[in-house]
């Protein structure tokens, strides 16, 4: 066999070994950027979604993205029938069917093997957007129906000599055929399903629920930095010492500067140089210069990173300003800096890095053109891609549903959907973040006027000054504190504690073999008042926490003999305040 194709070959495997790497970027990357709670569903997703995407390409996606068939998707090759190979080192004279291919040397299945990690990439771009609220099996459905049908109409247009490959649009790795594609799916889905519980209030203002590890979210993205050599540079499928190297030093150069934009940038807008922010202007540097990496020269590469992370700092702002909730920063990410990068190869593309393959873009002399049907390309398949992802989703939400219940949300999807815990020793005892119960939350505050019901007298102590210590269900504290401050009492003192009752524990699984824990977490309230206003905080409590199921928790009263402000020396009740 020729010397040429056996390098290709190897140098082409590798990178794509280096792609599948990503996968536990991804797993890292959003487990750390989201609950405690939620850590085995992001992670199992994570996990299947690399089997899901294996086999729906297999079986659909590689044939409709690359077989031979019109200018929007292909006809033949599914499954690999009639899939004859026309490269070189098929060693025979067929005429194969993945004509879009035939420029590679390699064997079809080593074709096979590379693509199929750039599906698994796309699928991977939604669970983030969608993380701690959806079906567990709603996930793994769509991700079948977008690796076998939404990612591959795209990726054929473009990669596949689909319609926008004869008009002339390049996207060298991806930016819009892998990133943006993931993004606009994720959007329409995400719309559909709705941000979490108590992210965003009436009043318009914004909950803040930070990730719970971001020493596992910094692996991530360093996971996904070094997979994305072997994403890029591997999108050369052969092995050229010129550009492999030239891809090499344009990805890592628009990843540092895109560091240094979001760490500039969340410094001067928030104030603060956030770690969160610049993580995410690092894979937003990286997917900027996915699409020109090729066609770009150094100093373009790193003005084209450091402007994505500006762009990431600034979109993350807007989404949440519109109410989007995005608990990773995908769409951000993936989304919003695959469209800019895309549009980057109209701007600073230079042919002679890859002659006849590109021409010059705006900023070297090309004119418009270029720039024109990089447009064209990055809204032709954002509408392709939502629309084809609304249906599904639409399918979905209507037929097993794409939300788990709220009482799960509160609780977390480790146990709901999956009967575990991610830190059974730690979180269990710490926070109660992976509390239990079959009871239904509601999805409301309680009203105004319904704690404004008179309530019944309860038995108070001698003193002007009381105590109050109510023991509550973990997932009820934020209605209780909702409907405390309706009553004029947000002033409290929040404790975890465990305890075993009349509620006698709740039934985990490991590895198949059931535990029973009998010692349940639980979240204790003090509250000082003054005597005249207990029969309204203590109704206020009831009323907030009460499920009308076992375990709903209990409230003591005592006498308060002395309160003392510490900074002034008041005592009695003017110290409540």
């Amino acid at each position: 066999m020729d010397p040429q194709v056996v390098m290709d070959t190897l140098w082409t495997v590798i990178a794509a070994i280096l792609i599948f790497f990503m996968g536990l970027g991804f797993a890292c990357l959003e487990s750390g950027f989201t609950r405690a709670k939620n850590c085995v569903n992001i992670l199992s997703k994570n996990f299947i979604v690399v089997a899901i995407a294996t086999i729906s390409f297999w079986v659909f996606g590689f044939g409709l993205m690359f077989g031979d068939g019109n200018p929007i998707f292909g006809l033949k090759g599914i499954m690999f029938m009639s899939g004859l190979d026309n490269s070189p080192a098929a060693g025979n004279s067929y005429n194969g069917v993945y004509s879009a291919l035939s420029w590679i040397s390699i064997p079809l299945a080593g074709k096979f093997f590379f693509q199929m990690k750039f599906a698994m990439v796309a699928a991977s771009i939604v669970s983030g957007v969608v993380a701690e609220r959806m079906k567990y099996s709603a996930f793994i459905i769509f991700s079948f129906l977008m690796v076998s049908f939404v990612y591959p109409v795209a990726g054929h247009w473009v990669w596949g000599n689909g319609w926008l490959a004869e008009k002339g649009m390049f996207d060298f790795a991806g930016s819009t055929v892998v990133h943006s594609v993931g993004g606009w799916a994720a959007l329409s889905g995400v719309l559909l399903l709705g941000p979490r519980f108590g992210k965003y209030n009436i009043n318009r203002s914004i909950t803040i629920i930070p990730g719970h590890n971001m020493p596992l979210a910094l692996i991530g993205v360093f996971a996904l930095w070094i997979g994305w050599f072997g994403f890029n540079v591997g999108s050369t499928m052969s092995a050229n010492p010129g550009l492999i190297t030239h891809v090499a030093l344009t990805t890592n150069m628009a990843a540092c500067t895109a560091i240094l934009g979001s760490t500039f940038a969340s410094w001067i807008i928030l104030k603060k140089p956030d770690l969160g922010m610049t993580i995410n202007g690092c894979l937003g540097g990286l997917v900027a210069i996915t699409a020109p990496c090729a066609v770009v020269n150094v100093p373009s590469a790193a003005i084209i990173g450091f402007v994505a992370g500006w762009l990431v700092v600034l979109s993350v702002m807007f989404f949440d300003r519109v109410r989007i909730d995005d608990p990773v920063g995908s769409l951000s990410v993936h989304l919003v800096n695959g469209i800019f990068g895309t549009l980057c190869v109209g701007l600073f593309a230079q042919e002679q890095y890859l002659p006849g393959r590109v021409g010059n873009g705006l900023f070297f002399g090309g004119g418009g053109s270029l720039l024109g049907i990089q447009f064209l390309g990055v809204w032709s398949v954002a509408v392709c891609t939502f629309l084809l992802s609304g249906i599904f989703w639409l399918m979905l939400k209507y037929t097993i549903g794409i939300r788990v219940d709220i009482s799960e949300e509160l609780e977390g999807l480790d146990i709901g959907e999956h009967g575990n815990v991610a830190y059974p020793d730690f979180v269990m005892k710490r926070t109660g973040d992976t509390f239990y119960s079959t009871v239904s939350a509601k999805m409301v505050d309680i009203s105004e006027e319904e704690l404004q019901r008179p309530a019944k007298d309860f038995p108070k102590g001698d003193t002007a000054v009381q105590k109050i210590e109510a023991v509550i269900r973990p997932e009820r504290l934020q209605f209780v504190r909702s409907a405390l401050e309706k009553v004029g009492y947000p002033g409290i003192m929040v404790s975890q504690i465990d305890g075993h009752g009349i509620q006698k524990g709740v039934t985990q699984q490991w590895r198949g073999e059931k535990y029973k824990l009998d010692l349940l977490p639980k979240t204790k309230i003090e509250i000082i008042a003054e005597k005249s206003d207990i029969n309204k905080i203590v109704n206020a409590i009831i009323r907030s926490a009460k499920t009308g199921s076992f375990g709903d928790g209990k409230i003591f009263i005592y006498d308060a003999k002395a309160i003392i402000r510490i900074r002034t020396g008041e005592e009695g009740p003017v110290a409540i305040s």
